[in-house]
């Protein structure tokens, strides 16, 4: 008979202590191969799919998976590319779990990236001249990080306080984040040297160093420390641990005399400000300036991807880097082929939904067999 979880194990250890009672070579290697099969073929299914579609419009899948493929993975400096275009997402991948896991949806992280954004774009050249170029970024990126922050004040608040649902007021913020970093951009910040609606151009010199010698930014290790620093704190920390009973159960964080007013504004602080070090990664980084109407939409792009990741910060580096991936492969085989480049957001789309789909599936055959 197996021996019950002593008292005063959580879910977890108990969990644990099942799985170490059970755990021999054959039931390791079928977990294993469960796992794989559970992954690969939705993969594969959502590669057909997406096969079809383009053999509709006329293109060859092959030759268009052979270019993502090249372009994204193989070519050296695709790969660089890719590497490069993960560290905003992953930022942002970062500032969503924390709102997930806490019950919080905060939906506004295309306002708050791009405001983030902007006050890196405005401050940073004026920082160069002044200050040594590691504090001048270091400074830009606080800067980003405090204007996501702030831009969430009014969400957390109601949230906190009025209990108003947090889907529509971010989502009002985001709408009101994208039309004042535009304003910002063409009134007050408006470099006067060009007839392009921008800010004023960061010397490649003064932007985030490149990693070893190649094109690849810094940011990635910005984001990858960011994204593995919020998994730890999420699992292993006291402070985390009050924000999952919190996400798990607001009136059971009350009951154990939690103050959950401060923990909703501390959790919309840290992702809105996770949203807009993004912005400020990508500027002082990539972009080196502020364009009007610049907006990569990654703030719901990246919400999929994550609940793909089951809110794992470590799965959530896969999915991220998958998704760069198609992006940057997926313009090189659009462009190679002749075909509209939003054609690989719809196959981006597939890949998605079908890895969904898999997933409830998968939850639906655990429940039952639970039953």
């Amino acid at each position: 008979m197996m021996e019950a979880p002593k008292a005063g194990h959580g879910p977890e250890e108990a969990g644990a202590h099942v799985q170490r009672r059970h755990l021999t070579p054959n039931h390791l290697a079928q977990t294993i191969a469960g796992a794989l099969a559970a992954s690969l073929v939705p993969v594969l299914v959502a590669l057909l799919l997406s096969g079809a579609l383009l053999a509709a419009f006329g293109v060859d899948p092959l030759a268009y998976y052979g270019y993502v493929v090249a372009r994204g993975v193989l070519s050296p400096s695709g790969l660089q590319s890719t590497l490069t275009h993960m560290a905003p997402l992953l930022l942002i991948a970062a500032s969503q779990i924390v709102a997930f896991r806490s019950g919080v949806w905060n939906l506004g992280g295309d306002g708050q990236f791009l405001l983030g954004a902007t006050a890196a774009a405005a401050a940073g050249p004026a920082l160069a001249l002044v200050l040594p170029p590691w504090l001048a970024l270091a400074l830009g990126l606080a800067l980003g990080f405090a204007v996501g922050a702030l831009w969430s004040l009014a969400p957390a608040l109601l949230k906190a306080y009025q209990g108003l649902n947090e889907i529509v007021t971010t989502l009002m913020m985001t709408f009101l984040g994208v039309s004042l970093a535009n304003a910002l951009v063409k009134l007050v910040f408006l470099d006067p040297a060009t007839t392009v609606p921008q800010t004023r151009t960061l010397a490649v010199a003064d932007r985030l160093p490149r990693l070893f010698g190649t094109t690849v930014s810094s940011g990635l290790l910005i984001g990858l420390v960011a994204l593995v620093a919020v998994h730890l704190v999420l699992r292993y920390t006291a402070f985390g641990f009050r924000l999952r009973v919190t996400g798990a159960s607001t009136r059971a964080a009350v009951h154990a005399g939690l103050d959950v007013p401060r923990l909703v504004i501390a959790v919309f602080a840290l992702s809105a400000g996770l949203a807009g070090l993004a912005g400020a990664v990508q500027v002082l980084g990539v972009e080196g300036n502020m364009r009007a109407d610049w907006n990569p939409a990654y703030g719901l792009v990246v919400v999929p991807l994550v609940f793909l990741a089951r809110l794992n910060g470590l799965a959530a580096i896969v999915f991220v880097f998958l998704f760069s991936v198609l992006s940057i492969g997926g313009e090189s085989a659009a462009r190679r082929l002749g075909v509209p480049n939003d054609l690989t957001l719809v196959v981006a789309a597939i890949v998605l939904v079908t890895l969904a789909l898999a997933e409830r599936l998968q939850q639906r055959r655990q429940k039952r067999a639970g039953a």
